[in-house]
């Protein structure tokens, strides 16, 4: 009896520890700041949302949604969604994911519809282009969500983009081929993250230092080959054969999803398939399990004969060949040349995107996409010659970062043995 009544305290308090209240305080400061787009600088006209990218076999009429009023009743459903959330926190209910992905769509859809009253705004560019800048997020979160499930805080996301960019270009120049400058920025990503292991797993030094340190490293041994190496050679050693759109046949004319979804570069649909597998192989096989079970309680693991410091090593070498492909895609498909710090702090949003998606594939990827879509929906309003201020547009995907990381995701638990060096007994 007491064994029972021990326990039922532990689960009350287990359930306590993921309500926040924190998700329905900034769905309340952000409605009110979307509120006051149309009452203090109201827009006349319509905004036109193109749903074609070029010449389809199913062509789509624009949708034309009048500013003012659409943007109004964004902010009333904002407001209703807001208020379900207090309800749900106020009993003890924690706020699921598909109404704060539904407040995020209507928030984004009101500033939207004001931010492009009175011109066409291309609703499927602006969405390609999305996916295409969340690709080497993607890949890094992914990288992420295998290093800390499987005990070890991968800081170094930004190290092991950078390095694979820069093997990536390289190789790829000297090869003539993307495919290998693609295996390259893998072997580069497995070699930054054998250090973050060897540091972390075998000598127990602090990760978080480690990977601040490798950081910095690989920023500045890339800077310096770049102008040392790179750049006195730029037709020889750093101008790879970039990867080029490919459009699949009939999924690439389904209309809307098609163009955005099927007509992307090799690297985009490498994406797909890694996403599945992380997602299919760390919840439905039995490396998953291992992985997990090590990251959660690692004597555990050991007690019943898993090779604790082995499928760390392995898994951090895993990790690092993931992130290492999203680093080729900055050389490989963005730019088809290296560039100083060209990453620009990638790294450090896809470890947002890990936090935010609560250490799952999907959630992580759904994230990522998110901070995708705020990068490119400062490029693409500024060339519509909406009326915010440039200066805001280039903050904006570190804005949008600040408020899902600090806001959205409430409170959530990382795996137990995240961070903490395990030294067998």
């Amino acid at each position: 009896m007491s064994a029972l009544t021990t326990q039922a305290p532990l689960e009350e308090q287990r359930h306590v520890a993921v309500v926040s209240w924190k998700t329905p305080i900034i769905f309340a400061v952000m409605t009110v700041l979307v509120a006051l787009l149309p009452l203090l600088a109201p827009r006349e006209g319509v905004s036109t949302f193109r749903l074609v990218a070029g010449r389809e076999a199913i062509a789509l009429p624009d949708l034309v949604l009048p500013s003012t009023a659409t943007a109004w009743v964004c902010v009333g459903i904002l407001v209703a969604l807001t208020v379900v959330a207090f309800v749900l926190v106020a009993g003890r209910r924690s706020v699921p994911l598909w109404l704060i992905s539904v407040y995020v769509v209507f928030l984004l859809l009101g500033f939207l519809v004001w931010a492009s009253a009175g011109a066409t705004l291309p609703l499927i560019g602006l969405l390609s282009g999305a996916l295409a800048l969340a690709t080497p997020l993607i890949f890094g979160a992914l990288g992420g969500v295998i290093g800390e499930r499987v005990g070890v805080v991968n800081i170094a996301i930004e190290a092991q983009l950078l390095a694979g960019a820069f093997c990536a270009a390289l190789v790829g120049s000297l090869t003539g081929s993307p495919w290998a400058g693609l295996v390259a920025a893998m072997v580069a990503g497995v070699l930054v993250s054998l250090v973050l292991a060897v540091f972390a797993i075998t000598y127990f030094v602090n990760q978080v230092i480690v990977g601040v340190v490798l950081n910095v490293l690989v920023v500045g041994v890339t800077t310096f080959l770049f102008r040392q190496v790179l750049d006195p050679n730029q037709a020889t050693l750093n101008s790879p054969q970039p990867f080029t759109a490919i459009a699949i046949p009939v999924l690439s004319d389904i209309p809307v999803i098609g163009p955005i979804l099927f007509r992307q570069t090799v690297v985009v649909y490498l994406m797909y398939i890694v996403v599945f597998l992380v997602w299919f192989g760390m919840y439905r096989t039995r490396w998953g399990l291992r992985l997990r079970a090590v990251g959660e309680h690692p004597q555990a693991a050991d007690t019943v004969g898993i090779d604790v410091a082995a499928t760390r090593y392995r898994n951090m070498m895993l990790a690092g060949a993931v992130a290492g492909m999203g680093g080729a895609f900055f050389t490989l498909v963005s730019v088809p040349r290296f560039n100083s710090e060209m990453t620009a702090g990638a790294g450090f949003i896809a470890l947002a995107a890990v936090i935010f998606g609560k250490w799952d594939p999907i959630k992580a990827t759904l994230a990522a996409l998110l901070f995708g879509f705020a990068s490119n929906l400062q490029g693409v309003l500024s060339v519509i010659g909406s009326p915010v201020p440039s200066q805001f547009m280039l903050m904006l995907p570190y804005i949008v970062t600040i408020f899902a990381v600090a806001g959205l995701v409430g409170r959530s638990r990382p795996p137990a043995a995240s961070g903490v060096p395990y030294i067998k007994s």
